[in-house]
């Protein structure tokens, strides 16, 4: 490997592990860590600042990493004015969950089709850098196919070699770091589309510009299309189907189940599913479809449950830990701690797990998750089961346009309905 692109790093750390840690200024905490800036260098990507994300509708703050110091449950950072590094966008930079995390790799060569999980940082001289990309089940460290930023990892290609490889064929849009925006590419071998699961080809084509899209989905057959439409986001669904056309988009439909389609076809307006149906030949079958599409246009709010566990933000973990059995007891919802203030607005949200983890001696501000996905009053059954099926939650908290909760969606009662007619 070529010298210039090693580096031998004192401490180590994964960013999961970073994201969400509390940060303090002059003693007092200011928001979390919400994600990194890096820029390339002659040895590996360096880490040039972190964003701080707060609450109460406070800008985000853009903080150099000179002036940063991580410590095992905090990061502290040195400023003399916080008000200097308020930010109201943050255009242009290269930021590490944003653009790595969760992200498709892809292989120059054919290779595969992997998600970064996790990113791996080292820090050697009070300078922190990104040291590899750690890609899954496998636990091994896989190239990200961006023309410089894999030199820094090209001493795994003999790893690489010796493992196989589930998926194929995909490649970054960009040669260079800073353009880097997350999107995506199939650079594909038709005949060997058929070995991508719907659900990674579903992720792999949302990523991709509209025409690409559809070209590549024009080339599935029947049914590879249709699983693989059902598993694509609402958005680039009504795309595909607008593009195609109706006759093509009820032959794909009449391949699903009843909760399939009315999953699809809930996502476009009426009229358009209407004459989608009306293509199809199995009475029986569109009859299952407009029931469940009925279910599907309803309130959320009709669904939601008050019979939660919620504390105040300065709640101890040792409190809650002591407490637990007894507060639960009856709820329909116990899996999450909803951490609310006086007014009931959501400030975060605690899984039960991490109480158990958790030093007893921390309040729930310093734990909670304060980035919580969400539905709103108004939404409708359709986009619970959208959200559920994309982030594999347990419960779903509504709120309404002050951010106060008015309740919670438990997974069980949406997705029981959804399957009715499956």
């Amino acid at each position: 490997m070529n010298q210039q692109n090693t580096i031998t790093c004192a401490e180590s750390y994964s960013l999961s592990d970073l994201l969400g840690l509390r940060v303090i200024w002059n003693g007092k905490k200011i928001g979390k860590l919400d994600d990194m800036v890096i820029r390339e260098t002659e040895t590996l990507p360096e880490v040039t600042e972190i964003i701080v994300s707060r609450s109460f509708g406070n800008k985000s703050l853009l903080v150099p990493w000179a002036d940063v110091a991580i410590g095992e449950h905090e990061v502290t950072v040195r400023l003399e004015s916080i008000k200097s590094c308020e930010r109201d966008h943050f255009d242009g930079l290269v930021l590490l969950q944003d653009h790595i995390l969760d992200k498709k790799v892809v292989d120059l060569e054919d290779h595969e089709v992997e998600v970064v999980y996790d990113v791996r940082l080292g820090k050697r001289g009070g300078k922190l850098y990104v040291s590899g990309v750690d890609c899954s089940r496998q636990s091994f460290l896989r190239r990200i196919g961006l023309s410089r930023l894999a030199t820094f990892i090209s001493d795994l290609a003999a790893t690489l070699k010796d493992e196989p490889i589930p998926w194929k064929y995909v490649q970054p849009l960009s040669h260079e770091l800073g353009r880097f925006s997350g999107s995506l590419k199939l650079n594909i071998l038709k005949e060997k589309m058929h070995e991508i699961h719907p659900v990674d080809l579903a992720d792999i084509l949302e990523e991709m510009d509209h025409d690409h899209r559809l070209s590549v989905f024009n080339d599935l057959d029947v049914e590879q299309a249709s699983d693989t439409l059902e598993e694509i986001e609402p958005r680039v669904q009504r795309e595909i189907i607008h593009s195609i056309g109706d006759e093509k988009a009820a032959e794909l439909i009449e391949e699903m189940t009843p909760a399939q389609a009315a999953d699809v076809l809930s996502a476009l307006p009426a009229s358009d599913a209407d004459d989608i149906l009306a293509l199809m030949d199995e009475k029986e079958h569109v009859e299952k479809i407009e029931s469940l599409m009925d279910e599907h246009d309803k309130d959320i709010s009709d669904f939601a449950t008050d019979s939660i566990i919620a504390f105040p933000p300065e709640t101890k973990v040792s409190e809650v830990f002591h407490q637990f059995r007894e507060v639960a007891r009856d709820k329909d919802v116990i899996w999450y701690i909803y951490v609310i203030s006086g007014g009931h607005q959501l400030l975060g949200v605690v899984d039960y797990h991490a109480i158990l983890r958790a030093d007893p001696s921390l309040p729930l501000d310093a734990i909670m998750t304060t980035n919580v996905k969400s539905l709103t009053l108004g939404d409708t059954l359709a986009d619970a089961t959208a959200m559920f099926e994309r982030y594999g939650f347990r419960a779903i908290p509504v709120l309404d346009e002050n951010d106060v909760l008015q309740g919670v969606v438990p997974y069980r009662d949406v997705m029981k309905l959804k399957h009715t007619y499956a």
